[in-house]
């Protein structure tokens, strides 16, 4: 069933849980993330970002989004992630989108303030959930600490007047995690999550989770993050066990087993747990 995130987050965090948002680049990604979601009975974010609409545009996005998602048994939340536009942001809304990302981090913090209740505001008449990030999560493309990416911590100061100013639905923070492959583990200022999340009330996001470690993840699923986006290990488990002469058929099934494969292990470090609405 398509829904928003609102009542999904609001469980997750009484029952100190996260749910995976999977971004989704064909029908083939969407098939294996929802099959897993069926099957375990868990609640799902599909994602679709803004910086792949060169493979995918934003109008067949919303239409295989919304396809798969209302077929499905278990809650769905179709999700724009890392919307660098506003019109784009917009498009989305219009278009079917549950939930919508405006990606304004890396504007000053005053620009972000506009541009996410613009966005809000614009959303909010359909009935549909904003998120921003404030901070900024980078590339981990040779992480070996994060003075080495373009991440920026989420200051608590900035997240309370942030907060305040525009009453977002959910705020994605800057913890120490980056986009992309590590060349290590990062270190997650858990203190920072702690300080953050008594003084903004409302769900906490994580961006780059993709072997940011099993533990680090657990951990911030039961500090109050009830949204962890994972992509870059989905892609790679999609091709790590191909092998051989294989025909266009054999590959595309190997593809989803390994996508399905990397979901359900994180399913379990996230502590995710059934939802019925």
């Amino acid at each position: 069933m398509l829904v928003t995130s609102k009542k999904l987050f609001e469980i997750a965090l009484n029952k100190r849980f996260a749910i995976p948002a999977t971004n989704f680049v064909d029908q083939n990604t969407l098939r294996a993330y929802i099959s897993v979601a069926e099957n375990k009975r868990f609640p799902l974010i599909i994602s679709f970002a803004q910086a792949h609409h060169e493979v995918m545009c934003l109008e067949e996005a919303a239409l295989l989004g919304k396809f798969y998602a209302e077929k499905a048994k278990v809650p769905i939340v179709l999700h724009l992630d890392h919307g660098q536009e506003i019109e784009f942001v917009k498009q989305a809304v219009d278009l079917g989108f549950t939930s919508v990302m405006i990606d304004a981090s890396k504007d000053t913090l005053e620009d972000n303030i506009a541009k996410t209740k613009e966005v809000i505001a614009y959303a909010r008449q359909k009935g549909v959930v904003v998120e921003a990030e404030i901070g900024h999560v980078g590339s981990g493309e040779n992480y070996e600490d994060l003075e080495q990416t373009e991440s920026l911590l989420t200051t608590v100061n900035d997240a309370k007047e942030f907060y305040e100013k525009t009453l977002v639905d959910s705020l994605a923070i800057s913890i120490g995690t980056a986009h992309g492959n590590y060349t290590g583990t990062p270190k997650i200022n858990f203190e920072r999550l702690h300080e953050i999340s008594q003084i903004v009330p409302i769900p906490l996001v994580l961006h780059g989770g993709s072997s940011s470690g099993d533990s680090n993840l657990r951990r911030c699923a039961l500090s109050n993050i009830v949204k962890i986006n994972v992509f870059t290990d989905l892609m790679n488990a999609a091709v790590r066990d191909l092998k051989g002469e294989l025909n266009y058929f054999d590959i595309q099934h190997q593809l989803r087993a390994g996508m399905e494969e990397c979901l359900v292990h994180y399913y379990s470090v996230f502590n995710t747990q059934t939802i019925r609405i």
